[in-house]
């Protein structure tokens, strides 16, 4: 059965992945707290340029405009800043006319001890330490590797999932990597009936799949893309998974190991969550991406 989503979709994001603050943290490298904190309020009234995650923010935020209560888009801001040197992210936020209230500006601290507090399923963050909090705390969290991207034209918000160790546990991966292609594809169809265990995603997938299905069906603004390095006979306990999940999703590409870069173009994908470092390097020039830093891939 599928899980029960809630009635908002709430995403933290930290400051740093909503703006691009790679000046400022500069400052603060070289230079201290001090003239980080005096170059922040000197500029205070400076917007700040868009960052990885602003585009995905402002059309997440505009499904609000099609969506009935209690249904809903929420983004929750997340930083490291504290509330007097935060004045100027909130001041860009206002700039952008991005409907952001609720933020935690936690003065140095790290500020994955509020995701949960916040009620978020999904944390989006510059700082890989982070997210592997937030992912040991039960929540769906990407390191964003990539460069600010330029906005699409489309409405539409394209969301690029792999599978084994981001939407599936990492059970099937560790058998690859462990016995090689060959036992991981005999141990697949020998249990192409047993669904995969959850994997960090799939409370997030499922909370998107019932906004989705809330959405006019003629719009699509919402899709979903499964890509991964699976192929045939690999594919049938996927299927199968999704289908015992209840949770469908509108693309599935089976690679079979062929690189992920061109078909995440050709699907147009706003943001791609992968756990292998080297998929999220290839892909980060081109489309918003984000590092599941879980599974035995990642592994010391």
């Amino acid at each position: 059965m599928s899980e029960l989503a809630p009635e908002k979709l709430v995403i933290a994001i930290s400051s740093r992945a909503l703006f691009n603050l790679d000046a400022e943290h500069l400052v603060y490298k070289e230079q201290g707290l001090e003239a980080y904190s005096e170059y922040q309020i000197e500029h205070e009234d400076t917007p700040l340029d868009p960052g990885q995650a602003f585009n995905l923010a402002k059309k997440l935020l505009a499904l609000n405009d099609v969506l009935s209560e209690p249904l809903g888009v929420e983004i929750v801001l997340l930083s490291r800043n504290s509330a007097d040197t935060g004045l100027r992210i909130f001041n860009s936020i206002e700039h952008y006319g991005l409907p952001i209230t609720r933020a935690a500006f936690c003065g140095g601290e790290a500020p994955w001890r509020y995701i949960q507090a916040f009620g978020c399923h999904l944390f989006l963050s510059s700082e890989s330490a982070d997210v592997r909090k937030a992912l040991e705390n039960d929540v769906a969290a990407a390191t964003l590797v990539s460069k600010p991207v330029d906005d699409s034209a489309s409405s539409t918000i394209r969301f690029a999932f792999d599978g084994d160790a981001v939407l599936f546990s990492d059970e099937a991966e560790k058998v690859y990597k462990s016995e090689g292609l060959e036992a991981f594809t005999a141990s697949e169809k020998a249990h192409r009936n047993e669904p995969l265990m959850g994997g960090p995603f799939k409370s997030f997938l499922s909370a998107l799949h019932v906004l989705q299905r809330a959405l006019p069906e003629e719009t699509q603004l919402i899709r979903t893309a499964l890509v991964t390095a699976r192929s045939a006979p690999t594919h049938e306990r996927v299927i199968r998974t999704l289908r015992a999940w209840e949770i469908r999703l509108d693309e599935s590409i089976f690679l079979g190991g062929l690189p992920k870069v061109e078909f995440l173009k050709a699907y147009d994908a706003d943001v791609f969550f992968d756990d292998q470092q080297t998929h999220c390097e290839l892909a980060a020039a081109h489309i918003a991406t984000g590092h599941v830093p879980h599974g035995v891939a990642n592994e010391s």
